[in-house]
């Protein structure tokens, strides 16, 4: 038996799907995942997107009104936890 109602949302988007929502070719968002500018789970040799990552990419789109740069998030979460590994941890 099935516990989740038929129309509950995903916890991952395939690459197709999530690049269907934000309006790109699934070959830019590919390109993207692999570059390490957004995030995705990778499963052998399949990508999932998580969805809540699409969620909060469009909620900052729509909060900031402005441009929201997914590779100058991605480069800001590594640099984060580059100095956390140089540091040792946080204070």
């Amino acid at each position: 038996m099935n516990d989740k109602p038929e129309n509950a949302r995903p916890a991952f988007y395939t690459v197709r799907e999530a690049a269907r929502i934000l309006r790109v070719a699934p070959s830019t968002l590919y390109r993207v995942i692999r570059e390490g500018d957004f995030p995705a789970v990778q499963l052998r040799t399949r990508y999932v997107v998580p969805a809540v990552a699409v969620d909060q990419l469009l909620a900052q789109a729509t909060e900031t009104g402005g441009l929201v740069d997914p590779a100058r998030i991605a480069a800001e979460r590594r640099e984060a936890r580059e100095f956390e590994r140089k540091s040792g941890g946080a204070w």
